[in-house]
């Protein structure tokens, strides 16, 4: 008792205790967290941005990004509520901790499966290039980042329906965030949200693999000196380029995530509470701050962009038309025409 304190010292009997820290360590750890969930916002913000603003970036892989950026900010957004609990207490009421489970939930659920989109994405590109075109189009990859997130949204809200109807009616003190899912449910949305997905990623990748190394010796071969073939070759190279970069954005995903489902598997007890600050909680947010670095040192034209919006030229007439891959000067302000539109967005 001489190490913890009460969150609410005024509700003796029926508040939560916390562990008692030195101010020095609640410091340091609010501010580290504090930079990390700034961080993982402003990035994800800046690809927001990027993809919205600039019309030469309307393609179907870069809508893909636009989705997984959009559930990386509000996961740097749901950040700061984990910062709160590192105190271990909840101060914001039942209704807010179930909220907050609850995104937390969806966002999860939507990032793994535009994760599994981009994986179908890039795996038609390579495997089947002659038809990714009339395959995969801006409406169609659209639609499916709508079911994505429509389907995450309906799927958990109905397994949390009962933390949804009676907030706080599983806390067992005053100043607790719990909720809790049936032990069966539990298992079903570990194999629905991470087993099955990770499995068809893996799957898809490995096919990705073998071919896009079978089709870079075949260029290394056959490499010819007419100007159509030259433009095939260079075609399928950035093919193969945004398939090595999206693949480093999935592995960073499955390292970040696996801790997280395999301390979950390991726990048979189905009761989560969102006051245990694991590390394997933080490296599961940490991913969402990963992804904007791996585009910086990947994709010139995410350097540009944000060159373009720290500057404000953002603002300037038919800045949308900027010519996004080639060298930032006067000329980047004309209007894209002819051969600038079909640019490939890696």
């Amino acid at each position: 008792m001489g190490e913890t304190e009460l969150c609410f010292p005024q509700l003796f009997n029926t508040s939560c205790w916390k562990p008692k820290r030195p101010l020095s360590e609640t410091v340091f750890i609010n501010s580290l967290l504090s930079f990390i969930s700034l961080l993982t916002a402003s990035l994800n913000l800046l690809v927001i941005i990027s993809i919205s603003h600039f019309k030469q970036l309307h393609t179907p892989t870069n809508l893909l990004l636009l989705s997984l950026a959009v559930s990386d900010f509000f996961v740097g957004l749901l950040m700061s509520f984990q910062i709160v609990l590192t105190n271990g207490c909840w101060f914001f009421g039942d209704p807010m901790c179930v909220l907050y489970s609850s995104l937390d939930y969806i966002i999860t659920s939507a990032s793994v499966g535009t994760m599994v989109l981009i994986s179908v994405d890039r795996y038609v590109a390579i495997c089947d290039p002659l038809h990714y075109s009339t395959k995969v189009t801006v409406r169609r990859v659209s639609v499916c980042i709508s079911l994505c997130w429509s389907c995450s949204f309906l799927y958990n809200s109905l397994i949390l329906r009962d933390n949804l109807i009676q907030p706080g009616q599983f806390n067992s003190c005053y100043g607790e965030c719990v909720v809790v899912i049936d032990n069966f449910i539990g298992t079903v949305d570990t194999i629905l949200t991470f087993v099955g997905p990770v499995t068809v990623i893996i799957v898809l990748y490995m096919r990705v693999f073998v071919v896009a190394v079978s089709q870079a010796r075949a260029m290394r071969s056959q490499i010819a000196v007419i100007f159509q073939h030259q433009q095939t070759v260079r075609a399928k190279r950035s093919e193969m380029k945004a398939a090595r970069t999206l693949g480093v954005v999935v592995v960073a995903f499955l390292t970040c995530l696996c801790p997280y489902y395999c301390s979950s598997l390991a726990d048979q007890n189905s009761l989560f509470s969102v006051m245990s600050v694991a590390l394997e909680i933080w490296l599961f947010y940490l991913n969402s701050c990963l992804n904007p670095v791996i585009y910086a040192f990947c994709y010139p034209w995410f350097i540009k962009s944000v060159r373009l919006i720290v500057t404000l030229k953002i603002f300037q007439p038919h800045s949308c038309l900027i010519d996004m891959f080639s060298i930032l000067d006067n000329s980047d302000f004309l209007p894209l025409v002819g051969p600038h539109s079909s640019s490939f967005a890696p």
